[in-house]
């Protein structure tokens, strides 16, 4: 068992989500990082798709009940087992009775942790994410929980560090036009991908709100029934400035799609910060 004794800011239980339920109402959801956490199993002996632990903004303490195989990645921070400071990117042996902290990143905003095993909270649709927008999964982790660590019949890792390349500190994100994207004026995906846009305060794991260059659309009057989302969707309310929408994004929307950012990219745009500057780059056809 893993006992939360701080939660940080926020911290969710996350696998790879729900896909193929769309079409139900049900969103995909999972790890806004997927690559990260992806990485995390690995580095334990997990398969992929096991469930861990999503940090945003560090601060999380996790006490362990038993001797563990733990990785932490994602966005840079200090990791202390006990009185002891250890490596992100690697696998940490924890012993029975320590507690993990996670310091605030340096960069980036999500952080992920997986133990060896998986967390093995009960799944509802088939995952164990947790879906901040529809409600479904476990509850947002608060002091107290205690998750349950399933049992491995994996092999143990072979590999004792995984580095990373830094987060850039202004990333570009390609984007390839939207299905709504003749809804827009001849000028609007160049805008797009002209000056840098600043992330908004108000984002969140649904979407990352911009701010920066205004994308007009021809008929501003012009309503759009809705139609289907998918993740790195930018799409554009009347304001004109794009919300780009991540892992627990809505399956309809009533607003046009100008672009949708490559699927590579995605793991840089769910490590952005508030306040920090990105900038569009159109895709290579």
């Amino acid at each position: 068992m893993i006992t939360i004794v701080d939660p940080g800011p926020q911290a969710l239980v996350q696998d790879m989500g729900r896909p193929g339920l769309a079409k139900l109402g049900v969103g995909c959801s999972g790890a806004a990082d997927r690559r990260s956490l992806a990485l995390a199993n690995r580095l334990v002996g997990n398969p992929e798709t096991l469930a861990g632990v999503e940090i945003t903004f560090g601060g999380l303490v996790a006490r362990f009940a038993e001797p563990a195989l733990v990785a932490v990645t994602g966005a840079p921070c200090s990791v202390k087992v006990g009185a002891r400071a250890t490596d992100m990117y690697s696998p940490i042996h924890v012993r029975a009775g320590d507690e993990l902290r996670l310091g605030r990143p340096s960069a980036g905003l999500r952080s992920y942790l997986a133990v060896r095993g998986g967390v093995d909270v009960p799944p509802v649709l088939g995952s164990r994410a947790t879906d901040l927008l529809s409600g479904l999964g476990p509850e947002p982790l608060a002091a107290g929980a205690v998750l349950p660590i399933g049992v491995s019949t994996e092999d143990y890792p072979g590999v004792d560090l995984a580095p990373q390349a830094p987060y850039p500190a202004e990333p570009e994100l390609r984007v390839l036009p939207g299905p709504r994207a003749n809804w827009f004026t001849d000028d609007a995906l160049q805008a797009l991908c002209g000056d840098a846009y600043e992330v908004s305060p108000s984002s969140n794991r649904i979407g990352v709100r911009l701010s920066g260059p205004v994308l007009r659309r021809r008929e501003p009057d012009r309503e759009l029934p809705p139609e289907a989302m998918v993740l790195g969707a930018l799409q554009v309310p009347p304001s004109g400035q794009p919300i780009l929408f991540l892992a627990d994004h809505p399956v309809t929307g009533g607003y046009p799609v100008i672009g949708v950012v490559e699927p590579q990219d995605l793991h840089l745009a769910a490590q952005l910060r508030p306040g920090q500057r990105i900038r569009f780059r159109a895709a290579a056809p």
